[in-house]
């Protein structure tokens, strides 16, 4: 995804963030802050992580004030240790200040998909199973939570219902088999790839006949998932998927898979710990220093 297209999916959600949590003002800020104090802040790594999202948070300060300076000190997809700097504002202290929540809400959660996504990647890394997401996203959110899937070094499933056909076992109840099923979808001619689910071997052999693009090996154990690559024969694409953890994936994809989906990378990511923390700023070209914090710095963890 190009920067304008991340942006570009981007904004409706900053207004709304920008709408529920400022409101009318940022009546706290409004009240401490002089009118026209410049300041600079920096935004920190506090956990080991992938970065995903730096340029949404530009542009939420952006939005807020276009007097605002942010510089990306890292880039999108490095991995980040406690203590690493990630990007430097300054300028309007007021606009800083009231974007901060906002912008990292952005930026730690679309960077804890990316490094959970990556734990994932090094976990098959000995393999040749690809790491897949899933529709599993937040409503609106799910250009963003795919993007952050592929700064983490995974791959998009389908972006919609629009983009693949998926079979799944709803579907199939529907219509009274797999292959009635397939043979519809052919007769409405959709230009898509078509994928289908099955459960067991039965239902694979059957899908194996029908000449799919990808069949999705729902929920089998182990060694069911060994004899599905034996019986495919690389005939057809396979991917596992069910509640596949961390704790297991390495297992999953020794079967010899060639993709795994997961959801958990988007729907359960906890999110990294990331903080911006402002140094003293200036008002009329002096310096004001807050009391009672260390000279130099004044941190700030918002709630």
């Amino acid at each position: 995804m190009k920067s304008e297209e991340l942006l570009a999916a981007a904004r409706p959600l900053i207004e709304l963030a920008l709408a529920e949590d400022v409101g009318p003002g940022d009546v706290t800020t409004q009240a401490t802050i002089p009118e026209g104090a410049a300041g600079e802040a920096i935004i920190l790594a506090k956990a080991h992580g992938v970065l995903a999202g730096l340029p949404v948070a530009a542009e939420v300060f952006r939005r807020v004030d276009e007097g605002i300076e942010f510089r990306e000190l890292a880039q999108e997809g490095e991995p980040v240790a406690p203590g690493d700097t990630v990007a430097h504002l300054s300028g309007p202290l007021r606009g800083i200040l009231t974007g901060e929540r906002i912008a990292l809400n952005f930026l730690t959660r679309l960077s804890g998909i990316a490094t959970l996504t990556a734990e994932f990647v090094t976990a098959v890394a000995p393999y040749r199973a690809v790491i897949l997401d899933t529709r599993k996203t937040a409503p609106g959110w799910r250009a963003l939570e795919k993007y952050a899937v592929r700064c983490g070094g995974g791959r998009n499933h389908r972006m919609g219902l629009y983009d693949m056909v998926l079979i799944k076992e709803n579907h199939i109840a529907a219509c009274g088999s797999l292959s009635e099923a397939v043979r519809r979808v052919r007769a409405a001619g959709p230009k898509v790839p078509i994928e289908v689910e099955v459960r067991d071997l039965a239902e694979l052999e059957e899908a194996l006949s029908l000449g799919v693009d990808r069949v999705l090996l729902d929920n089998l154990d182990l060694p069911t998932l060994r004899e599905a690559v034996r019986l495919a024969g690389g005939r057809v694409p396979l991917e596992a998927s069910g509640g596949i953890s961390l704790e297991d994936v390495a297992e999953v994809a020794a079967c010899g898979v060639d993709f795994i989906s997961v959801g958990a990378i988007t729907h359960s990511a906890p999110a990294l710990d990331l903080s911006l923390e402002v140094s003293p700023f200036r008002v009329n070209g002096k310096i004001k220093r807050g009391g009672g914090t260390a000279p130099g710095k004044v941190g700030m963890e918002p709630h």
